[in-house]
Formats: C-alpha cells, structure tokens, sequence
C-alpha cells in the first residue's frame, strides 16, 4: 500500500490544527474582534491571509516538493545560507521562543487566576515542571506522536472550544460596536499584520517536515503520494483554524460593550468564559489554554529534535537533545513572556520575509526550473531589507535612515519595505540566467517531459 487511509488523512489534519493552533492563535483574534467591532469581517479576512493562507502556501509548497523541502532550500540557494536560515527558524519556533511561550502563556491565562495575587514563582515552576514533562513524554517518541496528538490531545481541545463557541452564539454577550484605532480605516491591512504574530508560516516548514516524517512511518514512500497526503492534510487543517478564528473573533467583537476595551486576547477569553460559566469558566479556560499550549510544544519540540539531530548527523541522540530542549525552554519560560516576546523580535523580523519569498517562489518551481538565481537574487535584496527592519525593531537603525527609507521604499512604513527589493531581486535574477546555460541534467529533464 502507498497511500493513506481516510481516516489517516484526517488524523494528520487533525494533527497538523492542533501544532499550529496555539496559545497565540487563541489570544489574536479575540483582540482583533474587539477592536475591529463592525469591521471585524474585513479585518479577520486580512488576519486569515496571513494567519491561514500563509501557512497553506507554505503546506503546498512542501506537498509540490514531495516532501523534500529542505532540500529543495539547499538546491535553490546555498547550502550555508540553506542551513543557517533553518537553524534560526528552528530555534525561534523552538526553544528560543515558541516552547517557551506555550509553558509561560498557559500558566499566565489559565492557571495564575486560581493562586491569586501574591507571589507566583513557586506555582508558575511547579506548573510549567509538569507542562514541559508531559511535553517531553509525548513528544519522546516520534513514531507514535501522531497517535497521541491527532487522536487523543485534538478531540479533547476541539469538545472544549465547541463548547465556547455554542454558548458565545446562543447568547452573545452583547451589541458590536463601531471599530477602534487603525481598524477605523484599514481594517484588512491592519488584520493582514496582525497575522504575522501567530509565526504559522514559519511552523508549517516544520511542521511539513513532521507531517512528511509520520507518513514515512505509516509506509508511504512515493513522492506524489507524500505530497498528496501534506496537502489533503493541510486542506483540513486550514478548514478548522478558519473556523475557529471566526469564533474566537466574534468573541472578541461581542465583548467591548460588556468588558470594555481590554489589554489583550487572554483577559477577553476570560472575561467571556467568567460571564457565561461563572465560577467553573476560569476551569474551563485553564482547560483550553493548557492543550492548545501543550499540543503546539509536542509537535514543535519533536520537530526540533529532529531537525538538529539529522544536522548533527545522529553525533547527539533524539532523546538527548528532546531534554535540552525541553530543559532550556523550562528555564526560559520562568524568566517572563514579554522578556521572551521582546528578545524574539528582531529575529521574527528578519526571518519571517525570506520565508514568505521562499515558499512564493517555490510554488512556481516547475517553471523556474534550473534557474537558481531567482531565488537567490529575490531573497539577497529580501535579507538586505529585512536585516534594516530587524534593527528598527530592536532600536538600533538609524533616524536618517529610517526616515530616507520611509519616503523611498514603498510599503516600509508598514514592515513590509522588501517585498519590491524582492521582486526586483526575482527580475534581477532571471536577467542574469539568460547569460547563462542550463545544466545538461536540466535539459535531460525538460526532453523527458
């Protein structure tokens, strides 16, 4: 057999929701909705453009590579530049900043409303010692982590967010009102930035690799097969965060006339779930945060290990960095969420652009072909504009020089001032493939086809 099941399809689907749908992806659209009120339609719209078609793409363009989309980083760009781009990527979703995140969010929303007011300390180690272990437990053994997330971790998360939901569309907690802030204007652009928190483009390349790697375990090995299966898998996936997002945002948009303008998505969810549950809502809420943080650690941690021990060549075993891992995102977690949301963003900054240009160009890798230089002169320029954001964001670039950017480069005041050095870069690129000759293995392959 070389192909999966129904019911295996659905049971990666499931998986792939439940490593995407994090902490994050409960707090954003809530906050979105709120602030958004009559606009939130327009606004979750620019929010799913980044915050799910992003990440499809990303799905497609693994599932187009059969897979093999490491390789084809490493084929289209350089080697060097291949491997320190994902090992970057792979330690902001990793332990750097994504495990870390899920244990110190979890606890913040839906544990620390049940120790009161005083000193936290003992309870947020205690509580995140036993988060991160039973991350590492499931997360121990790769062969049945699909078995464990998809079916066993994905039901629960999903019965607790119906739940919600029905309630929230029975009896809304009161009147949407008129949109706030930059949501008064450009509801879509602002929703469209507003995506880029949730990092899902940034995990799908691995959570691809997760997903590739499960199904090698089920004994697929045919590459239409594999690619396939990552995009029936991803269709799923993309189905249920829509339809998630869409509740959490109508919340979030029902609940300024009752709560009032809140600081962020987690007091929105536990304003919302107090009103509607009473004593038991903050149980529920607890219930919520702590399998969507849990699930989201299992599968980027085991990600993780996998990556760097295929990197180092097995030189340090699975298990072995699966417990670094999870030690050092224990300690990082205990040091306080913003500390570790301020350090990951010029990193964020840097990286997220190249990935996005990346997966763009790669779904068009059929017609590029032998042509490297595309890509390698669309993300040179990317990296050059990308670095500038970087060091905006972390204080560092220039007043002259952000204010010559600002009115030369179109799209910069919004963070998005490499998407025209990248398309230049791509023209650029192919200008300079015309002087040169395709490889005699490219032309083999065009013959054949």
């Amino acid at each position: 057999m070389n192909r999966l099941k129904k019911k295996d399809l659905l049971s990666l689907g499931f998986m792939m929701f439940s490593v995407f749908f994090g902490a994050g992806n409960l707090i954003f659209p809530p906050a979105l909705g709120q602030a958004a009120g009559t606009n939130t339609l327009p606004a979750m719209l620019g929010f799913m453009t980044t915050g799910v078609g992003l990440p499809l793409l990303g799905i497609m363009a693994i599932a187009l590579a059969g897979g093999e989309y490491v390789q084809l980083l490493k084929r289209r760009t350089f080697p060097w530049f291949a491997t320190a781009l994902l090992v970057i990527l792979y330690l902001i979703i990793g332990p750097l900043f994504a495990m870390p995140r899920t244990g110190a969010v979890s606890f913040e929303i839906g544990i620390r409303p049940f120790v009161g007011a005083g000193d936290v300390t003992l309870p947020q180690v205690i509580y995140t010692a036993l988060f991160f272990g039973a991350s590492y437990y499931l997360s121990l053994n790769p062969n049945k982590l699909i078995d464990r997330v998809g079916k066993m971790l994905t039901p629960a998360l999903l019965v607790v967010l119906v739940i919600l939901f029905l309630r929230t569309f029975w009896s809304p907690m009161g009147a949407v009102l008129a949109p706030t802030g930059v949501y008064l204007e450009s509801p879509y652009a602002q929703g469209f930035q507003d995506g880029y928190q949730t990092m899902d483009l940034l995990a799908s390349i691995a959570i691809g690799a997760l997903v590739t790697n499960a199904i090698h375990m089920r004994g697929i090995t045919d590459r239409h097969a594999i690619g396939s299966a990552c995009l029936i898998s991803g269709l799923i996936t993309v189905a249920l965060m829509t339809a998630v997002y869409g509740s959490l945002a109508y919340i979030g948009a029902t609940s300024a006339s009752v709560l009032g303008q809140s600081e962020n998505g987690g007091q929105i969810l536990a304003g919302a779930v107090g009103i509607f549950f009473g004593a038991s809502g903050n149980l529920l809420l607890a219930v919520i945060i702590g399998l969507a943080c849990l699930t989201t650690c299992c599968g980027i941690t085991s990600s993780a290990a996998l990556f760097f021990n295929k990197l180092l060549k097995g030189r340090i075993s699975y298990e072995r960095l699966l417990l670094i891992s999870i030690l050092f995102s224990f300690a990082a977690s205990n040091i306080g969420l913003t500390q570790i949301i301020t350090l990951a963003v010029p990193f964020l900054v840097t990286i997220y652009p190249l990935v996005i240009v990346f997966v763009i160009l790669s779904l068009f890798d059929h017609f590029i072909g032998w042509r490297k230089s595309i890509y390698q002169g669309a993300i040179f320029l990317t990296l050059i504009f990308s670095l500038i954001d970087s060091l905006h964001a972390a204080g560092l670039c220039p007043a002259a020089l952000h204010e010559l950017l600002s009115r030369t480069i179109p799209f910069y005041g919004i963070m998005m001032g490499w998407v025209c050095p990248a398309v230049i870069g791509a023209l650029g690129g192919f200008c300079i493939s015309l002087f040169q000759t395709a490889p005699a293995s490219a032309k083999e392959a065009h013959t054949r086809a």
